[in-house]
């Protein structure tokens, strides 16, 4: 399958849709990047080949104009936050839901046979958490649009990297707080890193055994929670005490925070983590090897030094 050289990058402007953004355009893709406001993405003009648009994705006459020419879809739109509601909140069924469903309508009246839809590790329609369910009824979607659409379907664990909003978050919190009362301490994740999902991406688009599957994306290593809290204080300088909570107090710290601007963290979010967000056999396809954890956040959460690499690994041991 030729690699298409004009792609729509919906969700384009936000961290994970820089870096692919960035790599797509090394290899020569032309791309149009939909935007509710030219400033938020204005830092992609300088690639080449791209058109950044103002636009509202969610309109179906917006999507019909913006289909017109491209030769594939990358789907990124998602949001970590939603007031609740039945089966789901408003914005996950939104962003999550109604969106995909608006995406594979225009691709398919529009003529555009290719769509990589980004999802998320843990989605699953009888997941603990309106997240998790919103993001497997998005999946359902983009799976309807078959035959006329190939779809595939990608699910990372946490991203990271520079500019991401999970490892950074904690080194905001280690910096300002004594100690970390944390819920979800045991939760066990295994964080992936923007480069390689960037780099699926790109794979995706022009291998024809990509066509109709999901692929769970994910880095080499398992950590709870609690050892990713203290891996990030140990870079940053800011070691601090991390006191586990019982999801009964972690619910009730969650409805607290719920209530400040700026969601740190929502009972959704508790609930999510009743589940494990690791993958369920290799961590990427084709047998790629994933990015450590280790060789990255040093160079963007602190000093770059080898004590930081073999505390990671002491702290994976305890």
């Amino acid at each position: 399958m030729p690699l298409p050289r004009k792609i729509l990058l919906v969700g384009g402007s936000g961290f994970v849709g820089t870096a692919i953004a960035e790599r797509l355009t090394r290899d020569g893709v032309s791309l149009i990047v939909p935007t509710r406001r030219l400033a938020n993405a204005s830092h992609l003009r300088v690639l080449p080949s791209t058109e950044v648009v103002e636009a509202d994705v969610f309109d179906p006459a917006a999507l019909a104009s913006l289909m017109e020419g491209v030769d594939g879809v990358v789907s990124l739109v998602g949001v970590l936050h939603s007031s609740p509601g039945t089966p789901w909140g408003p914005a996950f069924a939104r962003a999550h839901v109604e969106l995909p469903t608006k995406l594979v309508a225009a691709a398919r009246a529009a003529g555009v046979g290719r769509i990589v839809h980004v999802s998320a590790l843990g989605a699953d329609p009888a997941g603990p958490s309106e997240y998790q369910r919103s993001k497997a009824a998005g999946e359902a979607a983009i799976r309807a649009g078959s035959p006329d659409v190939a779809w595939t379907i990608l699910r990372p664990s946490v991203i990271f990297g520079p500019g991401d909003s999970f490892l950074n978050l904690f080194a905001s919190l280690v910096r300002r707080f004594p100690l970390m009362p944390l819920g979800g301490a045991s939760a066990r994740f295994q964080p992936v890193y923007v480069g390689d999902v960037a780099n699926v991406v790109a794979e995706c688009l022009e291998r024809q055994d990509a066509v109709g599957q999901t692929f769970e994306l994910a880095g080499p290593q398992v950590y709870t929670l609690r050892q990713l809290v203290e891996y990030v204080g140990l870079l940053t300088g800011f070691r601090r005490p991390v006191i586990p909570l019982p999801e009964g107090l972690a619910m009730l710290q969650a409805a607290v925070l719920e209530c400040l601007p700026g969601t740190l963290m929502s009972r959704d979010n508790v609930r999510s983590m009743r589940a494990d967000n690791v993958a369920s056999g290799a961590p990427q396809p084709w047998g790629r090897r994933p990015t450590s954890l280790e060789a990255i956040a040093p160079c963007y959460l602190g000093t770059v030094n080898k004590r930081g690499r073999l505390d990671a690994a002491q702290l994976r041991r305890d």
